[in-house]
């Protein structure tokens, strides 16, 4: 089995016909969605969160980072959300996406597998990794 987490992205046209909807019914639709993961043994962890005015951005392009608080002006893709799925395959982490109840311009799902110390050299560092890890009970 292998770790995948869904992106919820949209855009600012998506985000603003997602703001006309009923927020009851997207929220019924999440639910159903969300509830149908955890009866399939697939979910892990999921978030939505709050609008980009909330949020700020560091970037590193800099010797100094700069920090700009949202909103961030222009924006093409805002991230939503996600969940984290435990599947067998990327092909079924892509299924379990297709069914997400998102439908609207501009809103997207993006699937990415999560890394895990198989990934990474063996060294002092992925040891001290998989001692936080279990310190932290996310083996």
């Amino acid at each position: 089995m292998s770790k995948y987490m869904l992106i919820m992205r949209n855009t600012d046209e998506g985000y603003a016909e997602y703001v006309q909807k009923d927020f009851s019914e997207i929220i019924a639709a999440m639910g159903r969605y969300n509830e149908a993961m955890m009866q399939a043994g697939v979910l892990v962890a999921g978030e939505g969160l709050s609008g980009a005015d909330e949020g700020a951005v560091v970037d590193f392009t800099a010797e100094t980072p700069v920090v700009t608080d949202g909103p961030y002006g222009e924006t093409k893709e805002l991230f939503n959300g996600f969940w984290i799925l435990d599947v067998a395959t990327k092909e079924e982490a892509v299924e379990w996406a297709k069914r997400a109840p998102l439908h609207g311009p501009g809103n997207k799902v993006e699937v990415r597998r999560v890394t895990g110390p198989d990934d990474f050299p063996k060294d002092e560092w992925a040891e001290k990794e998989a001692g936080w890890r279990e310190q932290l009970g996310t083996n």
